[in-house]
Formats: C-alpha cells, sequence, structure tokens
C-alpha cells in the first residue's frame, strides 16, 4: 500500500531551492523534465534509451514511435472495485519493481514516457509514479505521438522483442501524501493546495464523489484551483515555462511553495503537478483525492454557498 509522507519529511526533504524561479527562467528545469521530439529522434538508438508508450493499446498496435513499448498502466496501480476501497491507488514497491522491470526498466535505463491519445493525464499519472520509485532517469515528450507525427517522423506498427529491465529493490520517494497531511498543512506558510478539477467541480456548481458516493459540492478548504487541462494547449503541447508560471500566480500559488496536488481520484492531479515542476515547485499528489476526502466526510467549501 502507500507510504506517505510525514511532517517532519516534508520540512526535511522538501525545501524548495531559492533558485528554482532562475531555473525555471532559463530553461534548465523544462530541460531535464522534458524533450522534444527532434531530440528524441536523435537518440532513439541510444543503447539504454526506453520509449514507452501510454495509451490505448489499439493505438499502439496502429502506429507509434518506433522502437517504442506499450506500457499498460493498468499495471502501475491498484484498482479495487470493492466497497470502501479507492478507485486508484499506488501499488506496493514490490508490484512497481516487477512492473517496471516488465517493461523493460533497468537501472541504468533513460526513460522517455509519452501520451498517445487525446487523454494526457495517464502518462503524467506514470511520470509521477516513476518519480515515486525513485527512477528519475526520466523524460516526459512534450506533444506525444501527435507531436512526432506532426513534426514529420514516421510511426511504426512493428513491437521490438520482450525484453525484461533488471532493477534493484526500489527506494521510494515521499511525494504521497494522505488526508491528515493535506488537513495539517490547509494553512501552512509554504505550502499550497491545488484542486486540479475542472472549476465547476471546485466552485460547486457540479458535485464530486465516485462509485456509489453522495455527490458533494465544493472544494477542500484553503485550496485553490488550477485545472490540468489549462496547462497544455489543444494539439497537446505543455504551455511555456512564463504561461505555466502565469497561472499558477493566478491562482493563488506562491513562488516557493510546495504544491500538494489533488483531483478526483489522483490522475488529473498529476499533469497540474507535472506543470508545477516546470514551474520551479516541488509537488506531491494526495493519492486518494476528493474520493477519499468525501469517504471520511471530511468538511469542504463551497462558494456556490456563499452567493
Amino acid at each position: 500500500m502507500i507510504r506517505f509522507l510525514t511532517t517532519a519529511a516534508a520540512a526535511v526533504c522538501l525545501t524548495l531551492p531559492a533558485t528554482a524561479r532562475a531555473q525555471v527562467a532559463n530553461g534548465s528545469t523544462r530541460e531535464k523534465l522534458v524533450v522534444t521530439p527532434a531530440w528524441l529522434a536523435q537518440h532513439l538508438h541510444d543503447p539504454d534509451l526506453v520509449v514507452l508508450h501510454v495509451g490505448e493499446k489499439d493505438t499502439y498496435d496502429k502506429g507509434h514511435i518506433p522502437g517504442a513499448r506499450f506500457l499498460d498502466w493498468m499495471n502501475f496501480h491498484l484498482m479495487d472495485h470493492k466497497p470502501g476501497e479507492l478507485t486508484l491507488e499506488m501499488p506496493t514497491a514490490a508490484a512497481l519493481h516487477d512492473a517496471f522491470e516488465k517493461v523493460g526498466v533497468s537501472d541504468t535505463s533513460h526513460v522517455v514516457i509519452y501520451a498517445s491519445d487525446e487523454d494526457w493525464s495517464p502518462s503524467t499519472r506514470i511520470v509521477l509514479t516513476f518519480d515515486y520509485a525513485g527512477l528519475t532517469r526520466l523524460q516526459y515528450l512534450d506533444g506525444g505521438l501527435k507531436g512526432w507525427i506532426d513534426s514529420g517522423h514516421a510511426a511504426s506498427a512493428e513491437a521490438p522483442m520482450p525484453k525484461k529491465g533488471t532493477l534493484a529493490p526500489l527506494t521510494l520517494r515521499p511525494v504521497i501524501v494522505d488526508a491528515a497531511f493535506v488537513q495539517a498543512h490547509q494553512h501552512t506558510p509554504g505550502f499550497t493546495i491545488v484542486d486540479a478539477r475542472n472549476t465547476e467541480f471546485y466552485d460547486g456548481t457540479k458535485g464530486g464523489g465516485q462509485r456509489g458516493q453522495t455527490k458533494k459540492f465544493g472544494h477542500i478548504p484553503g485550496a485553490v484551483n488550477a485545472p490540468f487541462d489549462t496547462f497544455a494547449t489543444d494539439d497537446g503541447h505543455l504551455k511555456t515555462d512564463a504561461e505555466i508560471v502565469a497561472l499558477f500566480d493566478k491562482a493563488g500559488v506562491k513562488p516557493g511553495d510546495t504544491v500538494i496536488g489533488y483531483c478526483h481520484v489522483g490522475q488529473q492531479a498529476t499533469a497540474m503537478l507535472l506543470a508545477a515542476r516546470l514551474a520551479g515547485h516541488n509537488v506531491l499528489l494526495y493519492d486518494g483525492s476528493f474520493e477519499d476526502w468525501n469517504a471520511r466526510n471530511l468538511p469542504l467549501e463551497n462558494p456556490r454557498e456563499k452567493k
């Protein structure tokens, strides 16, 4: 099950460097996290490169980046439909270790992840899962499969030969938090809780809740709203660093704050958290998100009730 971050660990592990905004300004943060189709084309045959296709298997079969391996993202989280269980959770370290090896990831691998279909949050969930697992030699392909093809690069229907990776035991990183941590940091300087759901859920226009839950309206008290789908263009490219920083500034996230992200079940928030990393923020995911908060019957703030 999930290993949650303690308050003490947050203070020790997640202090944002003072140079974070400078790193954003000179582009070094994006260079570490994101690659372009042109870069990938130049490095496609590097011996340690592992390219992972995240999306529909049918899309992969029709045409994918040459040499890319299909990653079945269902193997990288728990989806338990028993009453009282969350829709989406991180697996155990042992289960993740085996899933990573199965798609060919080794200790020496340089991994590039890309989205293949219109929904980009499954791929960003995998990015965060790699980070959680301590596998940080990873980058995200800007624009995904569409960006690759639009840049004039060919797709292939030929799947590479299966090759199992070799990984040492994982050392999990403290990037997952629980409801108690969120409650404890609702008004803590240096932390901002960010609701990545669409605004209609945040402002109470639509009710939130999953499988069999009573719909509840509003958001976690003290949270600000930065919808996950505002950080990419219509054609699937990440917005510029300046645009991303401006969106977080507008939402009320202070420079240097650690962003605690949540959404419906813990997937859409990972897209927002990837953008937050590009804006120079350290990030944490409330994996249970609104579903868990709802199940615990914790307080909500509903802007519509104030009108």
